[in-house]
This record gives structure tokens, sequence and C-alpha cells, in this order.
């Protein structure tokens, strides 16, 4: 070797340093890829994105190739550079020194964390580009490779780790938090809705019901007169008939059938006749799982009921889908006065709205997992009915109690903290 120009060495060593760099960045795009934008180009016939899927499906083999590369250049590297230093200095201690610094430096600048750098910001570019390459070198030296993956699955064994191949899969959090984060691709709304998506499981009928004390419903026990205009009010499409209170439910009415029945006169035999039998829904039931019993029964309202079999409220398919896209039915009047804004900015708020509901329209941090509405929740705190003027400060927020009935806390002041 001391015949050969130095000239000559000091290109072979940018040479092998180039060939590190390659090997580095190799590694760093192949792990940093994201599989699935992987697997979208693949599909939109990126043949180099088709080759990385290939080598991210045998890892233990693409990485063997890529170190044992690596390895044997940053050898011959070190080797390289320690004989230009002694053709340079002499061979000595203080050459050796040298020698080893000036390749260290030049591997750890130029083959490592240079080109590591470059291909985690560039991951799929240097995936797609590299997969080539390796693909043949894999194929070359695929003998050595296996042969090495012996010893290493030998240590594994050895030392009893259990090495199992990542299948690619992701959780609903995982999904949820890429949602989150896919600013540079959805708009806000869209990325709402899908966000709200992986609510739904979250939730029961419970969480989205209207609660018993504002359910519209006829009583066939009340004079037909009363009956009649309770029909002409109301303000939705369905209605519960009862006899004698909502303890003896008797179904569900489409008001457009009512239409039908006043053209030949209109009894409340009819409307026992013609009224649907009720659909109920355990309060319990996740809103993703109600949302597919309606569309299976073929049912767009049921009655929740407790694990008692008592009546609590009323969920329609339209309560589910207004957590995924938000409010986009009409309120009766009796709900869309459940808050109003007072003089001073505060919140004059009927006690049973849902928590929910405060949460989402008014950016508070109520909590969600005990009670589902602001009177239980108050309740819960107090431990019985405050007395009216009663204050406290809590989850950001300052409620002073306004009303109360002879069960419950009927209106509240809310203020923020």
């Amino acid at each position: 070797m001391n015949d050969i120009p130095l000239s000559i060495l000091f290109l072979t060593l940018v040479i092998l340093l180039a060939i590190s760099a390659f090997f580095s960045m190799s590694e760093t795009g192949m792990m940093a890829a994201n599989r699935f934008r992987l697997k979208s180009q693949a599909a939109a016939g990126n043949k180099g994105a088709r080759r990385a899927l290939g080598l991210l499906a045998q890892t233990d083999k693409l990485l063997g190739v890529i170190l044992l590369g690596n390895n044997f250049v940053n050898s011959a590297a070190a080797s390289l550079s320690t004989v230009i230093v002694f053709r340079l200095v002499g061979q000595n201690e203080l050459a050796l020194g040298l020698a080893t610094l000036a390749v260290t430096f030049a591997i750890l600048v130029f083959s490592e964390a240079t080109p590591k750098i470059l291909a985690a910001a560039h991951a799929l570019k240097v995936a797609a580009a590299v997969s080539g390459p390796l693909v043949l070198l894999l194929k070359l030296l695929y003998p050595l490779v296996w042969f090495v993956n012996l010893f290493v699955q030998g240590v594994l064994k050895l030392l009893r780790v259990n090495v199992s191949h990542d299948s690619g899969q992701i959780s609903a959090d995982e999904l949820r938090l890429l949602a989150l984060e896919s600013t540079r691709f959805t708009q806000s709304k869209h990325r709402s809705m899908l966000v709200n998506l992986f609510e739904l499981e979250g939730f029961t009928a419970e969480d989205v019901m209207v609660p018993r004390r504002h359910i519209e419903a006829v009583d066939l026990a009340e004079l037909l007169d009363e009956t009649l205009v309770k029909l002409q009010t109301c303000h939705h499409s369905r209605i519960l008939v009862c006899e004698n209170g909502l303890e003896n439910l008797i179904g569900i009415l489409h008001v457009r059938k009512v239409l039908h029945l006043m053209r030949e006169g209109l009894t409340l035999d009819g409307l026992r006749e013609v009224a649907r039998e009720p659909y109920f829904v355990p309060a319990s039931t996740p809103l993703f799982t109600q949302l597919q019993n309606f569309q299976e029964n073929r049912r767009r309202i049921g009655v929740v009921v407790d694990e008692y079999g008592e009546l609590m409220g009323l969920v329609t398919m339209e309560d589910i889908l207004e957590v995924v896209v938000g409010e986009f039915t009409t309120q009766s009047p009796e709900q869309a006065t459940l808050v109003t804004r007072a003089s001073d900015g505060s919140l004059l708020v009927d006690a049973s709205m849902a928590l929910r509901d405060l949460n989402r329209q008014f950016a508070l941090a109520l909590p969600l997992s005990g009670p589902k509405t602001l009177n239980g929740l108050l309740i819960e705190h107090y431990g019985d009915i405050p007395d009216v003027g009663t204050c406290c400060k809590r989850y950001g927020c300052i409620f002073e109690i306004l009303q109360i009935g002879e069960r419950a806390i009927r209106r509240v002041r809310l203020s923020k903290a």
C-alpha cells in the first residue's frame, strides 16, 4: 500500500465515507418512513414504494444487509485513515491517536449525523430511492446475511427475547391522534367529525338522551280535545303515546298518521291502533352500537330504560348523529332556552342540561365520567340539594344556585373563574 499515491487513498476514503452515508441514510429512511403512505404510493404505481414495503416486510434481513455493509465500510475507512496518517506523520502513538480522532469525526459528521437527519426529514423519498440498491445488495449478500442472522436469532433465544413482527395495525387511539394532527390535509370541520366518530364508543345512550321531564307525550286517559291540542302543537314528528302516565307506555306515534285519522274521524282508540310498538334501549348502550341497532331494526327513535326497566328518556338517530356533525335539527322552545346569557356575561343554565353540551358549547372542562347533568354534578358535590344563593368554585367555574325544586336544582348561574 506504500506504493499507492496519497491522492488515490484520499479518494478511496471519500468513497468509503459516501457509501457509509448511504447505509446510514437507508437505515433511517426505511425505519422512519410512514408505512401507510408507502402503501398509498405503492397503490398509485410507485415502484420504489412497492420495493420499500417488500423490504420492510422482512426487517431482520433489511437491517442485516444495512448493518453488514455499514460496519464493513466503517472498518475499512478506519483502517485506510490510519494508513494515510502513518504516511503523513509516521508510525507512532501520536499518529494512531490522530487517525482515530480523524476517522471518528469524519464518520460522525459525514456518514452518520448529516445523512440521518436528511433521511429523517425526507423519509418517504429516501426509502423509495434506496430500495432499489438495497434489494440488489440483499440478493448479492443473502448467504452472508442469513449466516449472521443465525447467530442473532441464537442470541435472542438465549436471552429469551420474543421478537414478533409488527402487523402494521394501529389502535383507535392512534387513529384519533392521526385525525387530530391532520391539520395540513383536512379542514377543521372535517377533522372535528373524524375525531367525534371515535367518541361514539365512549358515549352511551344515557349521555345524549332527552330526559324524561322533557319528553313530549299524549296521554289517552285525557280528553280527546286536549290530546288533539298536544298533537297540533308538538315540536317533533314522532311522539310517545301513554295511558295514565309514562309508566304505562303504549307506543310511538308518527304525527303524519294523525292526518289520515282526522279525515275519517280522530278517536283515542284510533291513536292507540296506529301507535307503533315502542323500541327500548338500555341506558348503557354505546352510541356506535346503538346507531347500528337503529339501522338493523329500521328505527329512528328508542325509549331509554335503566337496569330496572324504568323509563329514563328518549334517544333518536339525530341525537347520535349530532355527536359527530354537531347540532343540525330544530330544537323545541323548551330546549332552546336551557341557557341564556345574562348582562354581566354569566350563563343562566337550566340544571337539567347535559354536561357534554355545556362543554361543547362553551369550551368548559366539566367531568363526564360521573353525573350526566349539571344538577347531578352539583348534588354529588354537596351531597344534598343546596339552598338558593349557595355558591361553589369547581372545574374552573363558579356555580351559584338560583332556583331549586323539591327533588332537584332547577337553575344555576355559571361563570368562568
